[in-house]
């Protein structure tokens, strides 16, 4: 897994826009949004990567998430 500075996770997804498209559906965002939003995108990446190892593949295709 890849961790940055202190041991936590690197974030993967971008937040302004994940905000900003929070925004547009007319609610707001808690702070706690993006890590936890992080920690589902790290844990949808491990199962991908499981399955295609699983396959016998090195390569995530889209089938896999």
């Amino acid at each position: 897994m890849a961790y940055g500075e202190g041991g936590s996770k690197d974030m993967l997804i971008v937040g302004t826009k994940v905000k900003n498209y929070i925004r547009t559906k007319g609610v707001m965002s808690s702070a706690d949004v993006l890590d936890a939003l992080n920690d589902a995108v790290y844990e949808l990446l491990e199962r991908a990567v499981k399955r295609a190892k699983e396959n016998g593949r090195k390569t995530v295709q889209g089938r896999d998430v």
